[in-house]
């Protein structure tokens, strides 16, 4: 089969969309498909490389409009392209609406179209007045919508109209990879209980929230490990409150030291304020290494992914006090730590694998393909 992912970026850029492209694509790719990713290069000029298997066009970009690139080259090599399968990792207008043109046959070419709707789109909501109506006609046109929770599906203003376009499949993560070593949280003295959080420090991670949190609660130790457009304004912040002492912001850490920095905590956090935190892979990562989580209700999968006193503990956003006590609660009782780590780790086993959300996402391929077949007919 030949598969074609189209977004905006890929691996060495670093964000949920783009490692989660990266993953399926190379597992794909092992599996003797004919992968290729067709995104946008930072520079004008475009480039073609191949890592693990997986070919990868950079396509010149002219400029960037609030964070979505501008490009001519990306919608002719898409043009030139016939794959069996194109797979538009949304949202992403260019791709999106290029594809749109040729899935309609506009300019004489026909392939299946899947759509993975990683989110809503949240803050740029003045283009999106415009763009709305060729949204919907896209996700309309669409063979088949991804969505990565039933959750979404339900919230979502995009996603309910076309529901019966939609299937789920979860994101997954390596579990084998974070699975915790034996004895992993014992015999570490009287270090002080350590707060996780990973990922790319943005506006709708809410650690503002999380450090008016931590105020709460003394002796308690926090982590950072990431890097993002917010961390200037989250390290003054932590200033102002007076918690540099008990707050470390490591910025971006190795792949392969990742998984440590989730063994050596205690609880991790993701105090996400809006639906742009549309599932939280980070918490997949966190449940892998035996970690309850703490996360919020966004209306979104990250209630969903961590089950209320099951995995971890939910609470409403941007509420401090009710994320202290979750977060207090947990840390008082190691033995439901516990309980609720191993419930983690037998949850991602169950549902979150990588092995499984490519299998999944293969099926969907097959489905559809099936019917363009039949339809063709």
């Amino acid at each position: 089969m030949k598969i074609l992912h189209v977004y905006k970026d890929y691996f060495p850029v670093l964000g949920g969309i783009e490692n989660h492209i990266k993953t399926l694509a190379e597992a794909q790719a092992a599996a003797d498909h004919q992968v290729i990713a067709l995104v946008c290069n930072p520079a004008p000029t475009t480039r073609v490389e191949t890592l693990n298997g997986v070919k990868i066009i950079k396509a010149g970009r002219m400029t960037t409009v609030a964070s979505m690139p501008l490009s001519l080259s990306q919608p002719l090599a898409l043009a030139r392209l016939n794959p069996d399968v194109v797979h538009i990792h949304s949202p992403y207008p260019l791709g999106e609406l290029s594809n749109w043109l040729l899935a309609n046959k506009m300019l004489g070419r026909t392939h299946a179209t899947v759509i993975t709707h990683h989110s809503d789109v949240v803050r740029q909501r003045g283009w999106l007045r415009i763009y709305a109506p060729f949204l919907r006609r896209v996700l309309r046109a669409a063979d088949r919508i991804i969505a990565t929770s039933p959750r979404y599906i339900e919230t979502s203003p995009w996603l309910r109209p076309v529901r019966d376009k939609c299937t789920v499949v979860p994101l997954g993560v390596d579990a084998v990879r974070f699975s915790p070593p034996a004895g992993a949280r014992g015999g570490r003295g009287e270090r002080p209980p350590t707060l996780l959080f990973t990922g790319r420090l943005r506006y709708y991670k809410g650690l503002d929230t999380l450090f008016q949190a931590l105020s709460r609660l003394p002796d308690v130790q926090m982590l950072i490990v990431g890097d993002g457009p917010m961390r200037e304004d989250w390290e003054h912040l932590v200033n102002d409150l007076h918690l540099a002492q008990r707050v470390t912001f490591t910025g971006e850490v190795p792949d392969e030291d990742l998984p440590g920095y989730y063994h050596d905590a205690d609880v991790f956090v993701l105090p996400a304020n809006a639906r742009a935190e549309a599932f939280g892979t980070v918490l997949l990562e966190a449940m892998a290494s035996g970690l309850p989580c703490v996360t919020t209700e966004v209306g979104t999968g990250t209630s969903w992914v961590v089950q209320d006193g099951v995995t971890g503990a939910v609470v409403p956003p941007q509420d401090p006090a009710a994320l202290a006590d979750a977060i207090r609660g947990l840390l008082q009782d190691p033995q439901r730590r516990a309980t609720l780590g191993r419930a983690a780790r037998a949850r991602v086993e169950m549902e979150f694998t990588t092995e499984r959300m490519v299998t999944r996402v293969q099926e969907v391929y097959e489905d559809v393909l099936g019917t363009c077949v039949f339809q063709s007919r």
